[in-house]
């Protein structure tokens, strides 16, 4: 099976953007070569991808390079509450950006280009070549060191492209299962369908019993849309238990994200089972930390340290803040985004210490 939109395909159309950064664009000029950034807000690695990008068409930009970066999948109830996300987003992340930046929250661009190529991770890079035809799908990261084979248009018909392209149409009709599920969950869930959509996550639990999302899923639609205390909390307790059970450090993370940021607290029942099963998740976590990288050890210090400020154990929460910033502050970063992480965790530890 090929993919609808592949390399050597008519560029589609560009006209749904709404234009948040740079000059507005109806379409692609002939003898120009565009390079389409697709991310999200949501995505930890696309700010350095767009920042990438963007070195790109500073060393290009002198033959016709030009970079877009577009939000084609970004959630929200209206239009306007997205568009702001995004917007508050590219202030944050790429403050002195140079790119155009664009948004579609009708769907058209993530249909014609995305779905139409089988991509569904960001981020990810389109090259429009010169004669408005497509010249390169595949990650953002991966594109500047294939940059000079798409510019001299080699890179079309080599082995690696024609890997990539069977590689990622594989991949997509893996996962087609698991996005139609994503969208009847999302669908159920813009309506307040609650027992629609926990049939749907039952359902992806059952089929997908590796995929997070849906543990997670399921005790925030409990909680927050069905206000179902005692079931949400049986569930919570249940994703502990298989995180724990697993020895996972995305589980175990994901599961103390999710006791954490829920709308329990330590006030109220059940308070000693929900210190006793946060205190077994940070002991499983640090246990497993040697083997992570730095910047996966910091964000699990960040939110270790959130337990045990709330529980009480301030003094362990600032050590764990303190040596979260030593990781960030020793790891190679793109300048925006080191800063960022900094001042974050800077925050907290000003707020864990009582200080202004």
């Amino acid at each position: 099976m090929n993919a609808g939109l592949g390399i050597g395909s008519l560029a589609p159309s560009i006209n749904a953007l709404d234009w948040l950064r740079g000059d507005p664009l109806s379409s692609f000029q002939l003898g120009k070569m565009y390079i389409l950034g697709f991310f999200k807000t949501t995505c930890d690695s696309c700010g350095s991808a767009l920042s990438c990008l963007g070195r790109l068409q500073d060393r290009y930009s002198d033959i016709g390079v030009e970079v877009i970066g577009v939000a084609a999948n970004e959630s929200g109830a209206t239009a306007g509450e997205a568009r702001a996300r995004v917007d508050a987003w590219v202030a944050e992340r790429l403050p002195n950006t140079t790119i155009r930046i664009g948004f579609d929250y009708s769907g058209e661009m993530e249909k014609h280009w995305n779905e139409a190529s089988r991509t569904f991770h960001v981020p990810t890079a389109f090259v429009v070549a010169r004669d408005n035809s497509i010249a390169f799908i595949g990650c953002a990261h991966a594109l500047p060191d294939v940059f000079p084979r798409v510019l001299d248009g080699t890179w079309g018909a080599s082995l690696e492209a024609k890997a990539d392209e069977k590689e990622r149409i594989a991949e997509w009709e893996a996962h087609f299962p698991l996005r139609a599920l994503f969208d009847r969950i999302k669908a159920a869930t813009a309506i307040e369908a609650w027992k629609a959509a926990l049939l749907a996550i039952d359902e992806g639990i059952g089929l997908f019993p590796e995929n997070i999302m849906f543990h997670q899923w399921k005790v925030s639609i409990l909680l927050e849309g069905m206000r179902e205390m005692d079931a949400s909390w049986v569930a919570l307790c249940r994703f502990i238990r298989d995180a724990i059970e697993r020895s996972d450090v995305r589980w175990l993370l994901a599961a103390m994200d999710t006791l954490v940021c829920s709308a329990y607290d330590y006030s109220s029942p059940p308070m000693a089972e929900a210190i006793s099963m946060g205190k077994e998740l940070c002991s499983q976590i640090l246990r497993l930390c040697p083997e992570q990288d730095a910047l996966t050890r910091a964000r699990s210090y960040e939110m270790i340290a959130y337990y045990y400020h709330e529980s009480g154990d301030n003094y362990r929460a600032v050590d764990l803040i303190e040596q979260a910033l030593k990781l960030v502050d020793e790891e190679s970063l793109p300048d925006v985004e080191k800063q960022k992480r900094l001042v974050q965790l800077g925050r907290i530890l000003t707020e864990y210490k009582g200080e202004q």
